[in-house]
């Protein structure tokens, strides 16, 4: 099978996040960045994949040159090659210019399969691999929970989580695209052999002009203020024995709170 994994750069979930200057993103001076958490999924349902039916697994990215530490972590865990389109200014920045730059990328490619986080860490459109399926024209679900394919048959099938908990097996046609979810399957460890063959693999570089995608004539979106939410309430503290922090508690609830 040839499978392409669509993989975003995001900022660490352990990073102390601070607003910039213009209050339109993050500082990035202090931040980590890692692969958002169910694209690394979707990677993990590749690799599965590949190790049951052979082929090749490539990894796709939008972003600035540092994103190539995230991918090369990916070929570290058993990608065979990534293409990175660098955009240093984030001029695609909406879920449907990402899709047209993706969707570009893949149009100049064979593949069998398309696997993509459900949604991403930092924005958490959940659109861009929607409307990736639909420029490519093949057939798309989300929420994907694990994946039997059928190269042979040219078909897949795949556990779709539903709403109160609730599962269903459903089947595809090869090609198709897939939004991953997390938690899908347990993620491999990347190994010291791994990180030192990843140094050997391809990293393509490629930019937007060159790919020639004028993103002037695609929905864009811009932020006009980006701001940190409010603390406004604080733990109470209720002193003395039962009877009285009881008592506290229990005016707190009515005076207070309103919930009494």
């Amino acid at each position: 099978m040839k499978i392409f994994v669509c993989l975003k750069e995001v900022p660490s979930r352990d990073s102390r996040f601070e607003v910039d200057a213009s209050s339109t993103w993050l500082n990035e001076g202090n931040l980590s960045f890692e692969i958002s958490e169910c694209d690394e999924y979707a990677l993990e349902e590749a690799l599965r994949l590949k190790e049951q039916h052979g082929g090749e697994v490539s990894l796709l990215s939008i972003g600035p040159l540092r994103t190539e530490k995230v991918l090369r972590k990916g070929l570290a865990m058993g990608a065979d090659r990534a293409i990175l389109v660098v955009d240093e200014d984030r001029a695609s920045n909406s879920p449907f210019s990402l899709a047209t730059i993706l969707a570009t990328l893949l149009k100049q490619e064979s593949f069998d399969l398309v696997l993509a986080g459900t949604q991403s860490d930092d924005a958490g459109y959940g659109q861009t691999a929607i409307m990736l399926a639909g420029l490519l024209d093949i057939p798309h679900a989300s929420l994907v929970m694990k994946i039997e394919a059928d190269p042979s048959k040219g078909t897949l099938r795949f556990l779709h989580e539903m709403e109160s908990g609730r599962f269903q097996w459903l089947r595809l046609p090869l090609p198709a695209l897939l939004g991953i979810q997390a938690g899908s399957s347990p993620i491999r460890y990347v190994s010291l052999k791994g990180i030192m063959q990843a140094k050997k693999k391809e990293i393509r570089r490629t930019n937007i002009g060159e790919l020639g995608v004028d993103l002037s004539e695609t929905p864009s979106l811009e932020i006009q203020r980006l701001h940190l939410p409010k603390i406004e309430r604080k733990a109470v503290v209720f002193e003395g024995d039962t009877e009285t922090t009881v008592d506290q508690l229990v005016r707190q609830l009515h005076e207070e709170e309103r919930v009494l």
